[in-house]
């Protein structure tokens, strides 16, 4: 019996272990590959999304003292309403796209847009809707249609 047991720990793995094994890879990476790149998305997007929410606030604040709101973050910057970090304007195009009415109050988007100098590619847009508080798009939980 320990003969046998020596015998066969010394003829190595049969092709059919072999390939069970690799199945078992396959389909553990067909599971964790497109869950890191969400992660990784969300990631790269988590900058625009918090300064986002920080120019909403900005927003409201130059709409209080200006009876208007801002055309763009430039605009903020320059006039102390906001300090969106000059590397995040680097990575990112912001379009404030907001108004104020009486029945609803603010209401809008703002809209962020990667440019060439983000990692994760130029041409992804991340939207924050105002009328539900959610973010659509690049690098959002909740994607648009869902």
């Amino acid at each position: 019996m320990v003969k046998n047991l020596k015998k066969r720990l010394e003829e190595g793995f049969t092709l059919v272990e072999i390939l069970i094994v690799v199945v078992i890879i396959g389909i553990l990476a067909a599971i964790a590959i497109p869950t890191y790149f969400d992660y990784v998305e969300r990631g790269y997007a988590s900058d625009a999304k918090v300064q986002m929410k920080n120019i909403l606030e900005n927003s409201k604040l130059y709409y209080s003292e200006n009876a208007e709101f801002p055309e763009d973050v430039e605009t903020m910057n320059s006039e102390g309403y906001a300090n969106v970090p000059r590397s995040t304007l680097d990575k990112w195009n912001f379009t404030i796209d907001l108004s104020y009415d009486d029945s609803e109050g603010i209401t809008g988007q703002i809209t962020a847009e990667s440019t060439d100098k983000m990692k994760g590619g130029a041409g992804q847009s991340i939207i924050f809707e105002l009328k539900d508080g959610k973010f659509y798009g690049y690098g959002a939980e909740e994607q648009e249609g869902s």
